[in-house]
């Protein structure tokens, strides 16, 4: 069984930057396609990114393209995104996702497992 786990979150102010970690415990995700997804109040959870397994493959939305990067270490089973120029607007909790599949990954019902998310509030 594949157990994601997000860290990294937390209060920032506009401009500033985090940087999200997600770790597995149970089975490696080495092999996995790794997405982002955010949710924000009231709103349908939204694609961030995805890695594929070695890392060769990234995909973004439009609206993160140049502030946001995902990577991956697959030695140490972990996923990051690293948002930089954070806007008001990208405050949400932040999940990342896993599944066995190739592509962009864009929707979340492609995803097999979930983590619990981690808030992300940026304050203007």
């Amino acid at each position: 069984q594949v157990l994601l786990a997000e860290s990294g979150g937390g209060l920032v102010q506009a401009g500033g930057s985090l940087r999200l970690s997600c770790g597995t415990s149970g089975h490696s995700v080495s092999g996995y396609r790794m997405g982002w997804f955010r949710q924000a109040p009231g709103r349908v959870r939204q694609f961030v990114a995805t890695i594929n397994p070695s890392g060769s493959a990234t995909y973004y939305a439009d609206f993160v393209k140049g502030r946001f990067t995902i990577s991956r270490d697959n030695a140490k089973d972990t996923v990051y995104l690293q948002m930089n120029s954070l806007k008001s607007e990208d405050t949400a909790v932040y999940y990342c996702a896993a599944d066995r599949d190739y592509g962009p990954g864009r929707r979340s019902n492609e995803y097999d497992y979930w983590g619990q998310g981690t808030q992300v509030t940026v304050s203007s």
